[in-house]
C-alpha cells in the first residue's frame, strides 16, 4: 500500500513517515522560505506584466501540490527568473498593451506548459533532464540574466524603453540616461544600500524583504508618490477568482510552441537544482515524476490564477541552509504566503518599482556565471561554444528564439553524437583481457583477428558511417586479416533494416577478400533479426558469437588448425 502510495505521492508517503524531531528545523526553514519568496514573487509578478497578488498566488497552490507529488525533499517551486522572461517575451506582443488580455494570455500559457510536462511524464521523457547539456543551460541562463538586468534600468532610472530589443536599448544608453528620474534613481540606491547593509550585519536575515519593506515605510510615511516616484499600485488581494479567457481562441496557436520550449527549459533547470540537493542530501530524485508534479504545480497556478512556476533555485538553497527535512516546509511557507495574499495586501501598494527594479537586478546577478563559460574554452573547446552561441542567440535574437536554438543545439548536439560516435580497435593484454589498443601500449593486437567496437547504436543515419569506418579501420591493419570480429554489445540494440542491408553489404566485401566477418554478444537477438531479413549466418553467411571472449577464442582455434594444417602440406 504504502509503495503505491509513493509511486502516487511521494511527497505524501514521505509526510506519513514524519518524524518529529524533524518539525523544529522544518518550521525555521518554512519562515525563512517566505521570507525570501514574498518580494521575490512580487517582483517577478511586475517582469511578467501582471498585479503583484499575482505573484502571491503563483507561490501558493503550486507549493502545496509540489510537496505532495515531488520526489525531491528540498525543493522549493515557484516564481523563476529565466521562466518570468519567457513569458513576459510571448504574451506582451499578444496581449498589445490590454492588461486583462494580458493576465489571461500568461494563465493560458502557464497551464499549456503544466499540460505538455504531463504529456512527457506520461511518456517516460523525464530523459530531457539530460537533453540540454550544462553548457548550453549555462548560455541561456547569463541571457536572460542579461536581458532582465537590462530591462530593469528603467524601472531604476524612471525612463521608458521606446525600444523592446536589447540591443537597440543598449545602443541607445545614452540618450535614455539624460532622461534618467532622480528621485527615482534615489530610491533605488537607497533600496541598494539597505539591501547590503543587510547583507552584512544581519546575514541570515531576508534583505531583500528588508530592503523593499523600508522603501514601502518611506513611500508611505512620507508621500514621496508627490515625487512622481512610481509604485506597483493597487494590489487586488483576497482569495483568486477563477476566469475563462475572453479573448480569442486562434491566439492559443502562438503559445504551443513557446510553451513547450518552456516546459522544456524550466524542467531542465529544476533537475539541475532538484539532484544536486538530492545529492547533497544522500537521496535519489525520479525524473519521470518530478515532470509530473512540475506540470501539476503549473496547472494548479493557472487554475489559482497565477503564472507558470519551476525549481526556485535561491529558495531552495535558503530551505536546504536552515535544515529543512521534508516538503512540510513548502506546506508552512504556502500557508503563510496565502495568508498575506488573502488578508495584507493593502501595504504592498507602496512598494516602489525602483526597489523591485534592484531586486530582480540582484536576482539577476546571481544567475550570471561568465567565469564558468570562460572556464569551459579550456576543459572543453566544443561545450564553450556551445554556451557562446546560446548566450549571444538570446541577446541578439531575443529570449523566445535563444530558446527553441538551445533546445534545437541539445538535439543536434545528441544527434551528432549518436551519428559520429568514437569507436575503438580491439586488442588482448597480457593477463588475456580485451581492452582497447592505444598509445599505452597495454594491449595489442590479434595476429589475424581484427576486432572493433562502435560507441554507438546503429540506425539508419549512422550505418554508411559504420560502414567506412570499419573498412578504414581494417585497411590500417598490419598482417593477413582472416577474420573481423565486431562487438554487437553497444552497437546492435535495435533492429533497424538499413543496418541490416549495410551488415549483408560488409559481409559480402570481407567474403571476396577472404575475410570471415563474426558478431558477438546479443546472439539470440540478431539471430532473430537474421531470420526476419533473410540474412544467413554461419558457415553461409555471418558467424555470430555469444560473446567476444568466444568469438576470439574460436578464430584462434581455428587460425591454430589453418596454421598445423599448412605446416603438415609444406612438409609433404
Amino acid at each position: 500500500m504504502l509503495s503505491r502510495l509513493n509511486d502516487f505521492s511521494p511527497g505524501l508517503a514521505t509526510l506519513l513517515k514524519y518524524e518529529r524531531q524533524w518539525l523544529a528545523d522544518d518550521v525555521k526553514a518554512a519562515l525563512s522560505v517566505a521570507a525570501v519568496a514574498l518580494p521575490v514573487a512580487i517582483a517577478y509578478a511586475q517582469l511578467t506584466g501582471v498585479n503583484a497578488a499575482v505573484g502571491l498566488y503563483s507561490c501558493v497552490l503550486p507549493m502545496l501540490v509540489y510537496a505532495l507529488f515531488g520526489t525531491s525533499r528540498q525543493l522549493v517551486v515557484g516564481p523563476d527568473a529565466a521562466t518570468c522572461a519567457v513569458i513576459a517575451a510571448v504574451v506582451t506582443p499578444l496581449a498589445a498593451g490590454d492588461s486583462l488580455k494580458h493576465w489571461q494570455l500568461v494563465m493560458t500559457m502557464t497551464a499549456m506548459t503544466g499540460g505538455w510536462c504531463l504529456i512527457a511524464s506520461r511518456f517516460k521523457l523525464g530523459v530531457l533532464a539530460d537533453f540540454l547539456s550544462k553548457p548550453i543551460l549555462m548560455g541561456l541562463l547569463n541571457g536572460v540574466a542579461i536581458t532582465i538586468i537590462v530591462g530593469q534600468f528603467s524601472k531604476i532610472f524612471g525612463f521608458t524603453f521606446d525600444s523592446k530589443y536589447l540591443l537597440e536599448r543598449v545602443s541607445g544608453a545614452p540618450s535614455y540616461l539624460t532622461q534618467t528620474h532622480l528621485p527615482t534613481l534615489s530610491m533605488a540606491l537607497l533600496t541598494v544600500g539597505v539591501y547590503f547593509a543587510m547583507k552584512r550585519f544581519k546575514p541570515t536575515w531576508p534583505s531583500s524583504m528588508f530592503a523593499i519593506a523600508f522603501g514601502a515605510i518611506l513611500v508611505w510615511g512620507f508621500n514621496l508618490q508627490q515625487f512622481d516616484i512610481k509604485t506597483i499600485g493597487s494590489v487586488a488581494g483576497g482569495l483568486p477568482v477563477f476566469q475563462t479567457p475572453d479573448f480569442n481562441v486562434g491566439i492559443i496557436r502562438e503559445l504551443v510552441m513557446p510553451a513547450l520550449n518552456l516546459a522544456v527549459v524550466s524542467f531542465v533547470s529544476m533537475m539541475l537544482t532538484a539532484r544536486s540537493f538530492a545529492a547533497k542530501n544522500g537521496y535519489d530524485i525520479d525524473a519521470d515524476k518530478e515532470f509530473r508534479a512540475l506540470g501539476l504545480a503549473n496547472i494548479a497556478s493557472a487554475i489559482s490564477q497565477g503564472f507558470a512556476v519551476s525549481g526556485a533555485d535561491s529558495r531552495t538553497a535558503v530551505n536546504d541552509a536552515n535544515g529543512g527535512k521534508t516538503q512540510l516546509v513548502s506546506i508552512i511557507a504556502a500557508s503563510i504566503i496565502a495568508i498575506i495574499a488573502i488578508f495584507f495586501t493593502k501595504p504592498l501598494e507602496f512598494i516602489p518599482s525602483a526597489a523591485l527594479g534592484v531586486v530582480l537586478v540582484i536576482a539577476s546577478i546571481h544567475l550570471l556565471d561568465f567565469k564558468a563559460i570562460w572556464h569551459l574554452r579550456f576543459k572543453d573547446k566544443q561545450a564553450f561554444y556551445l554556451a557562446l552561441t546560446t548566450l549571444l542567440a538570446v541577446l541578439f535574437i531575443g529570449v523566445i528564439p535563444g530558446i527553441t536554438l538551445a533546445v534545437l543545439l541539445g538535439l543536434f548536439q545528441f544527434i551528432r553524437t549518436v551519428m559520429r560516435p568514437t569507436d575503438q580497435i580491439l586488442g588482448v593484454d597480457a593477463k588475456g583481457v580485451i581492452r582497447s589498443v592505444d598509445t599505452s601500449d597495454k594491449a595489442q593486437p590479434v595476429a589475424g583477428i581484427f576486432i572493433y567496437r562502435f560507441n554507438s547504436p546503429l540506425t539508419y543515419f549512422n550505418a554508411a558511417y559504420f560502414k567506412r569506418r570499419i573498412l578504414e579501420q581494417y585497411a590500417k591493419q598490419n598482417g593477413d586479416i582472416q577474420c573481423v570480429i565486431i562487438d554487437a554489445v553497444p552497437c546492435f540494440t535495435h533492429l533497424d533494416l538499413s543496418v541490416m542491408a549495410m551488415l549483408a553489404e560488409l559481409d559480402a566485401i570481407f567474403r571476396k577478400r577472404g575475410v570471415r566477418l563474426e558478431l558477438a554478444g546479443r546472439k539470440r537477438q540478431l539471430r532473430s533479426w537474421f531470420d526476419q531479413t533473410g540474412i544467413k549466418s554461419g558457415n553461409e553467411g555471418i558467424y555470430i558469437r555469444s560473446d567476444l571472449y568466444l568469438a576470439l577464442k574460436m578464430n584462434q582455434s581455428q587460425l591454430a588448425s589453418n596454421t598445423v594444417a599448412t605446416t603438415e602440406v609444406i612438409a609433404q
